[in-house]
Parts: C-alpha cells; structure tokens; sequence
C-alpha cells in the first residue's frame, strides 16, 4: 500500500492485474482496494484484443503481473498508451528478461517500505473492484463493485444457508481471482476468518489439486466442473479418497447428478450447486437444504442438488412471461430470469443507462430461462439465447447436456439447435467420450429413455475429441452453432 502510494494516482483511478491465485496477488487486492484505488483483474485466457480492450476501456494505470504473462504484455503494449509502468509478481532473482519499460519485480518495488500504514476512510458507495464479463457477443462490459456491495455480499456469503464459512475452515478457492474477485472469497474467506489456500497456476491438474487438498486439510473448495472432472478423475484412477474436504461449492455451469453422486458416494463430500453472474458480485443461489428434508432419501436428495439453489439473503428473484408478468413458483412454468439485491449492478462501467440490462421496475434480466419450485429452488433450463425451439416448444439444451453425461461412457457433451425444416429446429448432441471408451449413437440416444420427454431427445450424435471453451471454462455455443450450421439432421427429409 506504501508503495502503491508513491505512483502519484488519484483515489478511484484504476490498477490491473494479470496473475494466477497466489499470495502476491492477494496482497496486491487488498492493497489496492484499501489505498482507495480499483482493483481491475483481467482474465489472461482472454484474447488478446479483448485485453486490450478492457486496459484502454479501464484506464488501468499500472498492471501487477505474473512473470508468465510477460510475452502477452510485450505484445499488446504498443495498443495500451495509458500503461505507465509494470510490477512483476516475482523477486529480482526470479525476474525475466521483458523489452517494456518501467518495470520491476515485486519485492524490489515494496523494498524499504514501512510496514505500517494509515488506511484512509473510504465512502462505502466508492467503487472497490473492477470485472469485465467474457464478451462472448460484443465487448466485454465492466462491472464496478463498491465497498458497501463487496460487504454485504460477503455478508450473504457466509452464512449456514450459503457457504457456512467460519473460522474452522480451510479454504481453497480453485477458481481464479479474475472470475469475479474468485467467487468473493477473499472478502468472505476474510470475514469468517478462515484459512485461505491458494493453489497458484496448477489448477486444472488432478493430482496436483489432491495433494493440495489432503496436504493442507481442506474443508471447503470452489470451482467450476471441469476443475472437479479432473480431480476425480485423478482420485479414481489412483484409488484415492478425500479425507478432509467437507463441501465442494461448483458454479460457472450445471452439475451433473454423476458428479454430485461420485463426490458423495466415494469421498463423502457434499456438493453445494451456486449460481451467480459477474453482474451479481457474483452469488445469488446455494443449493443448500431446507428443514424437513433430512426424510428425503439420497436419490431425491442428489436430484435436488442439481438444482441452482434458493436465493441467499438479500437475492430476490422472479421469472416472467414474455410479457412481464410474472410466472408462478411450481416448478413447472418456466421463463426469463431476473434479480435485484444490494450487490447486483445497476449499471454497466462507463455505459450509465445502457439500455437492455434491466427492466422499468429495477430487476436486473440475468439472460437466463430458469424455473423455480414451490419451496424456492431455482434452476437454469437455459441461456436465452441458447434455448431450442421446435415446433413451438422450447427444449432446454442443459437438461439434456446433463442427462448425456450421466452415461458412464460420456466425458463431455453439448446441444445445440440445428435447423429443420419441418420443426425449424431440433437438437444436435456433441459428445466427447471417456478415455478408452467408443460408445455408438444407438447406445447414447438409448440412454434418454425414460429419463427425459421424448421429443426432447437429440436427432443425432456428433462424436469429437474436444468441445470449445469460453475464458471462464464454459462451453461455447457460438462456435458450436458456427461449425455446425450447414449440419443435416438424418430426420429432416
């Protein structure tokens, strides 16, 4: 913070960030956020353009980097004018040969500074962090978090309902600290006074997130699927159980019933599904149970773990007809997803009543199609933009997605719409399968009977050896939809 201090900035101007989770970065967060300046982390699985993009729409001043990310830097610092110098989250020993100028390493840049330091007040209303969504379509849009919002959404984080962080939790956020300030956990991980883990670059490596868990005694760990994919993968394969982790929160896309069951059956781990956006702070929903539920029997309780979950306090949530009117909660009517709370943005960063993102009375349009039951769980059928209609009937591509990866022989899959000209679309799956495993197309369609409505199950299966990613680990339909749009379906004759 002293050193921070001495770059001459102004209260609210902005300092990115380029790093993995570790303990430079966390320092960095909190020096920069409680010296009264913005804490903007980028995402570096971004592409190129769309960084220097969110530098130049920011204004970021200053950029706190791993050593990795150097080359990326090097490339794009011709485009970023505003970028007055460079610290390098490293030691000088450690520190790479760069042609930017203005550098120094980390520890050279705090050399000499007190440790004591006079935190100034801050106006609660005083923006604290800065996110930039992925921008699957369009520019990413920037969401400003003040100090007032991060507290209260901590707040929400914490309680039995939500994560039930306290003090005699370990926890270890696998998600990034440049997706939504990780979840929030370095503000609520704080507040409880928890242990807090971070696993540096390596996470998306099994073993490596194991050991990581087992060494250090983890209770409670985020990430989104593909991050626990690997784990249990890795712990089957090695014959290996979890011996302290409790509770696993997963978000950034649905749960498959397959993990929940794997987590709970063979390691004992309860699955809390969350739900949220970069717009939310991020956290809306956890999947937590109700009172009364302790009578349901495992299969109807990992059948309610698929679920988004209740709205934590201070989330309210509704879903409406094409109109806006609003449907009812049973679990049947479904439609798009909209929410209001103290952490939910009412504007985006530098596009101040921007129209589209939020209704007449207040309620922020998620872009989700979601249902809602009688007791209050809410879950995602869809993105609006992904959902499938044929013959004037929607089909929800994640429910199906979901079902198809309950086969034992299937790693990963995606739905997408494909055109028809008799039910101007129908579902296509694309399926990756598990290493060593050749399942047939019969054998897969076969799969739904029974477990979803007939005419919901996909006209034909695609087999291919990966499926594209967003930034933040979601599948990305967009491609999808590109690579197969002149795709002939065998039933449209």
């Amino acid at each position: 913070a002293n050193a921070l201090s001495g770059l001459g900035l102004q209260p609210g101007e902005r300092i990115a960030t380029l790093a993995w989770n570790d303990y430079r970065h966390l320092e960095a967060y909190y020096a920069i956020s409680g010296s009264g300046y913005v804490c903007h982390t980028i995402n570096p699985r971004l592409f190129p353009e769309q960084i220097v993009f969110m530098i130049n729409h920011a204004e970021d001043r200053y950029i706190l980097t791993d050593p990795l990310f150097l080359p990326l830097l090097e490339k794009i610092a011709g485009q970023t004018p505003n970028i007055e110098g460079y610290v390098v989250l490293t030691d000088d020993a450690h520190m790479p040969e760069t042609s930017l100028d203005n550098v120094q390493s980390y520890e050279s840049f705090i050399a000499g500074q007190s440790a004591d330091f006079a935190w100034p007040r801050l106006d609660e209303n005083a923006a604290v962090a800065l996110c930039y969504t992925s921008g699957t379509t369009g520019d990413p849009k920037g969401v400003l978090y003040s100090n007032r919002s991060t507290l209260l959404h901590a707040y929400g984080s914490i309680a039995p309902d939500a994560l039930n962080l306290s003090n005699r939790d370990c926890v270890l956020p696998v998600v990034p600290l440049f997706h939504v300030n990780a979840w929030g956990i370095p503000y609520s991980g704080m507040m409880a006074g928890a242990k807090l883990v971070l696993p540096g670059p390596k996470m998306g490596d099994g073993e490596a997130l194991y050991q990581l868990l087992e060494n250090e005694r983890v209770t409670l760990a985020l990430g989104v699927p593909t991050v626990w994919l690997g784990l249990l993968q890795y712990a089957e394969k090695a014959g290996k159980k979890m011996h302290a982790l409790e509770r696993t929160v997963i978000g950034g896309a649905a749960v498959p019933e397959s993990m929940i069951r794997e987590f709970g059956e063979n390691h004992d781990v309860v699955v809390i599904q969350g739900w949220g956006m970069t717009e939310m702070s991020p956290l809306g929903t956890a999947n937590t149970p109700k009172a009364g539920m302790e009578t349901l029997s495992r299969d109807e309780m990992y059948a309610l773990q698929t679920k988004a979950g209740r709205g934590i306090f201070g989330v309210e949530m509704r879903i409406v007809d094409e109109h806006g009117n609003e449907l009812p909660w049973d679990g049947e009517a479904f439609g798009p997803l909209q929410v209001r709370g103290p952490w939910i943005c009412s504007d985006y960063f530098k596009l101040e009543g921007a129209a589209g993102s939020h209704t007449e009375d207040g309620w922020f349009d998620t872009g989700d199609v979601a249902t809602i039951d009688e007791r209050g769980y809410m879950q995602i059928t869809d993105r609006t933009k992904d959902v499938i209609k044929s013959g004037g009937e929607w089909i929800s591509s994640i429910e199906v997605e979901n079902t198809a990866i309950g086969h034992p022989a299937v790693a990963e899959a995606a739905v997408i719409g494909v055109a028809h000209d008799k039910w101007t679309e129908r579902p296509l799956l694309i399926i990756v399968a598990e290493e060593g495993q050749d399942p047939g197309k019969e054998d897969i369609l076969g799969w739904f009977d029974g477990k979803i409505a007939k005419w919901w199950v996909p006209d034909d299966v695609v087999f291919v050896d990966e499926i594209p990613h967003t930034a933040t680990g979601k599948i990305k339909k967009t491609a999808l939809r590109e690579q197969f749009a002149d795709y002939r379906l065998p039933t449209d004759t």
